[in-house]
């Protein structure tokens, strides 16, 4: 599958002056809520990274996401798996687990993105899973930004990834894109004025 290919056809692989929500600036950046507005689209990504999971051999019954940017993602790998979908999401300033869901002891749980960077939403969303008795057995994103190692991919994870090592993590592609601090940006040198698209303080 050519993800990149996928994520440019709908436009959610920018190109100009980005400020990320680590602070940091690039030329590039991903959208992946306008690779999952087209439902037809969504499904089929879903359904490539639920074939990696069942390949894998993992036991899933539950697919839990951080609000609200893997809310999509997490229901359609779900649904592509054929398990229950839930989220968790932030409530003054802590990740919780709202509207009635609930986990058992020793339920199976993968945690799903939209896009894995340092992993840091994921992890959150992993410590309250686990601290109500479930398993977090893996974790999965349609797309990883290159610090923390995805299964099948030669790139080594950065000191930057807060995933733990021994539980995988699934995703279709690797994007890795050029980071400059604001101070060192060479766009900004250039006197470009940098934009933030993403979902936090968009």
């Amino acid at each position: 599958m050519d993800v990149e290919g996928i994520y440019k056809e709908a436009e959610a692989l920018l190109e100009g002056h980005f400020i990320l929500s680590s602070g940091n600036h690039s030329n590039r950046y991903l959208q992946s809520a306008k690779v999952l507005e087209d439902p037809k689209r969504a499904t089929l990504l879903a359904q490539a990274l639920a074939e990696m999971i069942r390949k894998s051999g993992i036991k899933v019954d539950t697919v839990c996401a951080p609000a609200l940017g893997g809310i999509l993602a997490g229901y359609e790998l779900a649904r592509a798996l054929g398990v229950r979908s839930i989220f968790v999401e932030r409530k003054e300033g802590s990740m919780e687990l709202r509207r009635g869901f609930e986990v058992s002891k020793g339920e199976k749980v993968i945690i799903c993105e939209d896009i894995i960077t340092t992993g840091g939403s994921a992890m959150e969303a992993s410590t309250i899973i686990e601290s109500l008795g479930a398993d977090v057995v893996a974790f999965a994103s349609l797309a990883n930004r290159g610090f923390c190692q995805r299964e099948g991919s030669d790139i080594s994870p950065k000191k930057e990834c807060k995933l733990p090592t021994n539980k995988p993590l699934f995703a279709l592609d690797d994007f890795t894109f050029e980071m400059f601090t604001p101070e060192e940006c060479p766009l900004c040198k250039e006197g470009s004025q940098a934009i933030k698209p993403g979902s936090r303080n968009a």
